[in-house]
C-alpha cells in the first residue's frame, strides 16, 4: 500500500482536494485505487469515466467483479442517485421552511469542535465573525461598566434592557457575557 486517503467531502462536490491525489498516485505508480463503495467514489459521471479514460485503474469493495461497462452504468446510476437526493433534501427544507421551522445548525461552536480537522476554514470563519460582532460591542460594554454596572449578571442585564441580543439573537445570560469579555480583552491590545 503506497497511501490511504479519506475523503470526507460530498460526492456531488468538485472540489475534493484528497480525491485528486489518489487517483493521480495511483496512474503516476500503476496501482490499483482501492474504493469502499463505487457509488461513494464520486456520484458524477462524466468525473468517473474520464478518470477511467486516463488509465487510473481503481477497484470498488463492493462491487470487485465490475468492468468497464458496469464501471459506466453505476457511475450514471449514482449521479442519478445524487440529483434526486438533491431535489428531495431541497424539497423537504422548502416544506419545513414553510412550515416556520427554523433552519441551520442550533449547536453552532460545539459542532464546529465535533467537525475536526476538516472544518477549520469554517472555524477560522466563525471566530472571524464573533471577533467583529466582540469588537463592534466593545463601546457599548464599556460604556455599561462607565455606569457602574460591573458583575457579570449586571452587564447581562443592562444588555437585556438595552435589548440588544446575542450574535446568535438570543437573551444574554452571565456565560455570554463573559465569553464576550474574554474576547474582547483578547481582541484589545492595550491590555
Amino acid at each position: 500500500m503506497l497511501g490511504r486517503f479519506t475523503e470526507i467531502e460530498s460526492g456531488g462536490r468538485n472540489d475534493r482536494t484528497v480525491l485528486d491525489k489518489a487517483p493521480t498516485l495511483a496512474r503516476l505508480t500503476g496501482e490499483i485505487l482501492m474504493i469502499a463503495k463505487l457509488d461513494r467514489l464520486w456520484r458524477d459521471a462524466a468525473f468517473l469515466l474520464t478518470l477511467q479514460a486516463r488509465g487510473a485503474r481503481f477497484l470498488a469493495c463492493d462491487m470487485p467483479e465490475a468492468n468497464d461497462l458496469t464501471v459506466g452504468i453505476m457511475a450514471l446510476v449514482a449521479q442519478q442517485k445524487r440529483e434526486a437526493i438533491s431535489r428531495r433534501t431541497k424539497e423537504a427544507l422548502a416544506a419545513a421552511k414553510a412550515r416556520g421551522v427554523k433552519l441551520g445548525n442550533p449547536n453552532g461552536a460545539a459542532a464546529l469542535r465535533r467537525a475536526g480537522q476538516g472544518g477549520a476554514a469554517l472555524r477560522s470563519a466563525v471566530s472571524h465573525n464573533a471577533d467583529v460582532f466582540a469588537a463592534g460591542l466593545a463601546p457599548v460594554i464599556a460604556a455599561i461598566q462607565a455606569e457602574g454596572h460591573t458583575t457579570l449578571r449586571a452587564i447581562a442585564d443592562k444588555l437585556n434592557a438595552q435589548a440588544i441580543l446575542t450574535r446568535r439573537g438570543r437573551r444574554w445570560h452571565v456565560s455570554n457575557v463573559r465569553n464576550l469579555l474574554k474576547r474582547v480583552e483578547r481582541l484589545d491590545p492595550t491590555d
